[in-house]
C-alpha cells in the first residue's frame, strides 16, 4: 500500500457532535415550541444553500425560523445553536498527536455552514492541529457527492492512494472510497486509534 501523507477528519460525529443535524433541530423545536412539520420543510429547502456557502445564517433563519412572529429572539435561537456544539475530546486528541508526528499534513474535510464551522473550529480548540479546513461552505458542494472530495484533494495536493478519510456515515465513506481513497468509518475514539495505528503502521502517543 502506498504511504499515507495526508490524513482528513470529519468534523460533526467525529471530533465533535453534530452541529446542526436532526438531533439538534428536534432539541430546538422542543425548547422553542416550534412546528416541526413546518419548521423541517423550509429547513430542507435551503439547508444545502447555508451549507454550501450561498446564503448566511441570517437568510438561513428568515426562511426557516423567523419568517412569522416569534416570542423568542434571533440571538436566542442562534445562541441555542452554538451551544449544541460539543467536542469529543478523545477523539481530538488522536488529532493532535498525529499532527506531532512527522509527514502527516492533517485536514478536515466536512459539511458545514460557515457560521458554525467557524464557531465550532474554536470552540473544539482544533485551529492549531489542522492545516486547513475544506468545508462545504468553501467547497461549494456537499458530500457525499464525488466532487466534494476531488476539489478536497486538489486544494491539499494528495492523491487518493496516499490519503485517508475518516467519517462516521457510511454514504459518505463509500463516496470517498470509490475515487481510491483509504477511509476509516468512525465508530469511538478507541475503534479509531486501532485502526489508524493498523493502516499507518505507528503507535499513537497519547495526548
Amino acid at each position: 500500500m502506498t504511504e499515507i501523507r495526508h490524513i482528513f477528519f470529519d468534523i460533526g460525529g467525529v471530533l465533535g457532535s453534530n452541529g446542526w443535524d436532526h438531533e439538534q433541530r428536534e432539541r430546538a423545536i422542543k425548547k422553542f415550541a416550534i412546528n416541526p412539520e413546518d419548521f423541517e420543510w423550509r429547513h430542507k429547502e435551503v439547508v444545502a444553500e447555508w451549507e454550501e456557502g450561498r446564503i448566511t445564517m441570517d437568510e438561513y433563519l428568515d426562511i426557516s425560523v423567523f419568517h412569522t412572529k416569534r416570542d423568542f429572539t434571533r440571538n436566542a435561537f442562534i445562541e441555542f445553536m452554538y451551544s449544541q456544539s460539543v467536542p469529543d475530546e478523545a477523539t481530538i486528541s488522536i488529532a493532535r498527536a498525529l499532527s506531532r508526528q512527522p509527514g502527516y499534513t492533517l485536514m478536515t474535510l466536512n459539511n458545514e455552514a460557515l457560521e458554525l464551522n467557524t464557531y465550532r473550529i474554536e470552540k473544539f480548540g482544533i485551529s492549531q492541529i489542522f492545516e486547513a479546513f475544506l468545508s462545504s461552505c468553501f467547497l461549494g458542494v456537499r458530500k457525499p457527492i464525488r466532487r466534494f472530495y476531488s476539489r478536497g484533494l486538489g486544494i491539499a495536493h494528495a492523491e487518493p492512494a496516499s490519503s485517508v478519510f475518516i467519517d462516521d456515515r457510511p454514504q459518505n465513506i463509500l463516496s470517498a472510497s470509490t475515487l481510491g481513497i483509504n477511509v476509516v468509518q468512525f465508530k469511538s475514539a478507541a475503534q479509531l486509534r486501532s485502526d489508524l495505528e493498523r493502516l499507518l503502521n505507528l503507535e499513537i502517543p497519547g495526548a
